[in-house]
């Protein structure tokens, strides 16, 4: 009786331990989300501007995350269509995004692509026929205001070029690629980051030719620097993060851990304004806010009948 007593406890302290581990590693994970626009950045000034930067990351991150999906091709094989389509539309949807990170300001980008609550809602409604309530209601509504207020400050509601549209694009395609993974998804962290980037990878592919021309290698004097940003950005943000965001959602219930990713918006938006000189106007900001709150609004518990 006296070992069993002591053991649940150990099991209870293990478990507070890998949330609290769970929780700091979302937040540092988001937090370096919101700091991938300049690696991106550095590239582009280094001669692989457009779309070319973004491919050649994703291309990396293949190869380096390779050795994972070898290992796990039995799982990847038994994984269902569905799931093996989200898992690579996702992956899309985030190559859209590292496109619309050089083409678009830094902040209004990050701020469309977490509009995403806003169309989560729209296809649960429209797609899956769950019923709209209050709360959902007002997601929709405190988002939709927020992205004119945002758009809005430059004269027009809508978005104003590439990198908007490529902004709001990816956000839309994240909530379809994010509904599908969270119904059919059984792909582990290191096979689920190579599908993720063979998604994105494919996606560059497909747009090179119509976003930007080859601009040629880089030079011999910057080709090192260059190949350090790839490196970078491929391990850094396209393997380790995503494999430790696939980690840790599976310790943290979805309203914590919704929370926590928003760790992104605000460093992005800060950090933009820092070291890029991209500040939000004041019409935008008031418009941001109503991005985040809509966000807060989708991961709050919901009251029964709200």
């Amino acid at each position: 009786m006296s070992v069993t007593k002591r053991r649940i406890p150990q099991s209870a302290a293990n478990a507070a331990r890998r949330t609290r581990l769970a929780a700091a590693g979302i937040l540092f994970a988001g937090a370096l989300w919101g700091v991938y626009w300049y690696p991106v950045r550095r590239i582009e000034a280094l001669q692989l501007g457009g779309v070319w930067g973004s491919l050649i990351i994703a291309a990396t991150a293949c190869v380096v995350l390779s050795p994972w999906a070898l290992a796990q091709r039995r799982r990847l094989a038994r994984s269902s269509a569905l799931g093996l389509a989200s898992v690579t539309l996702g992956g899309a949807a985030f190559m859209l995004y590292s496109i619309g990170l050089v083409h678009g300001q830094v902040a209004v980008v990050i701020l469309l692509f977490y509009l995403t609550p806003v169309w989560s809602t729209l296809i649960e409604r429209l797609w899956w026929r769950w019923p709209l309530t209050g709360r959902r209601v007002a997601v929709i509504l405190v988002g939709l205001v927020g992205l004119g207020l945002v758009l809005g400050a430059n004269g027009s509601p809508l978005p104003h070029g590439i990198g908007d549209w490529l902004g709001l694009a990816s956000g839309l395609m994240w909530a379809v690629a994010s509904s599908g993974m969270r119904s059919h998804n059984t792909l582990g962290p290191g096979e689920g980051s190579f599908l993720f980037a063979i998604g994105a990878l494919v996606t560059a592919v497909l747009l090179a030719p119509f976003l930007s021309p080859w601009p040629g290698l880089p030079s011999m004097e910057t080709g090192w620097r260059v190949a350090g940003w790839i490196l970078a950005a491929a391990i850094l943000w396209w393997s380790a993060s995503l494999a430790l965001i696939v980690w840790a959602a599976g310790h943290l219930p979805p309203a914590r851990l919704g929370i926590l990713m928003m760790s992104e918006v605000l460093v992005g938006v800060f950090s933009a304004a820092l070291f890029a000189n991209e500040s939000l106007a004041w019409l935008q900001g008031l418009g941001a806010a109503l991005v985040i709150t809509a966000a807060i609004l989708e991961v709050m518990p919901a009251r029964a009948g709200a």
